[in-house]
């Protein structure tokens, strides 16, 4: 009998989940990710006790195989982020994007409230960022409903961001003033929680961004570091959805490598990182 290879993913085993995985979640893997891939699976052949590769693909495009999708997504989804990753987003949230929203209520021209949407979160930490610089408004936001909503397709990501916990490293990246008012540090484990008068603003949701997002009007959306990964297809699913979700003066925050940037004319162009919704 010959031994099945479970160290790396055949061609066509690779092949195969390269398309399933475009289908699911809109993400395309490089034909040099192999290797990766094959490692990122393994993992969840472990977990599962599933013997070999082809097994695994079996099971999960079977009916018994449904509950394992979302560990398959979670092993195979890139999850690296940090607090106030890409500072010059957040300085514009929190001078001139508050102060527009601030001015035009001030006019009559909008409701007091502010609604981002943090798509693609991750772990948690862009939501929070953006919830730390409404938190530093609050003078000028008083009687404001502020919300923020942070999705991903990763449950575990999803748990995290949930839990709010996170170590030491966000001394490095979030300012000792904010990080003593709305983080209690645990001594013991050396970790930093996020307090219950940030979390109130922050929702955490499971959402697939090939899918529309059930809410809408939203003021802000970021969406950053993340479409790089997506077929030049999905990523124009994944707009279309995104601009649905966007209310009238809307602004969508995008990162430098998405290459999207010829996919966005149906907004207006303010900065290299920023397009709003006329």
């Amino acid at each position: 009998m010959v031994a099945v290879d479970t160290t790396q993913l055949t061609p066509k085993e690779f092949q195969q989940f390269q398309a399933y995985i475009l289908k699911l979640c809109g993400i395309s893997v490089p034909d040099n990710k192999i290797t990766l891939l094959s490692n990122r699976i393994r993992r969840r052949l472990r977990a599962t006790k599933i013997p070999d590769f082809e097994s695994y693909f079996k099971f999960l495009k079977s009916t018994a195989g449904k509950a394992e999708l979302e560990d398959f997504l979670s092993a195979i989804t890139t999850n690296e982020t940090s607090f106030f990753r890409t500072e010059k987003h957040f300085d514009w949230l929190r001078t001139e994007f508050i102060e527009t929203l601030v001015n035009q209520a001030k006019r009559g021209e909008r409701q007091r409230s502010i609604r981002i949407w943090s798509a693609a979160c991750s772990t948690g930490e862009e939501p929070y960022s953006i919830a730390l610089c409404l938190a530093e408004n609050l003078h000028k936001l008083t009687g404001w409903k502020l919300s923020v909503l942070g999705t991903d397709i990763s449950e575990l990501a999803i748990k995290k961001a949930r839990d709010g916990v996170y170590g030491d490293n966000i001394s490095d990246e979030v300012p000792d003033k904010l990080r003593s008012r709305f983080f209690q540090h645990n001594v013991q484990s050396n970790t930093w929680e996020v307090k219950p008068i940030l979390k109130e603003t922050v929702t955490i949701n499971r959402h697939n961004l090939m899918e529309r997002n059930p809410e809408s009007g939203f003021d802000c959306i970021f969406i950053r570091n993340v479409l790089i990964y997506f077929s030049r297809e999905s990523k124009q699913q994944v707009i279309e959805n995104l601009v649905k979700a966007m209310a009238k003066g809307a602004y969508l925050v995008v990162g430098p490598s998405e290459g999207i940037f010829d996919m966005l004319g149906m907004l207006t162009k303010r900065s290299t990182f920023l397009y709003q919704k006329e």
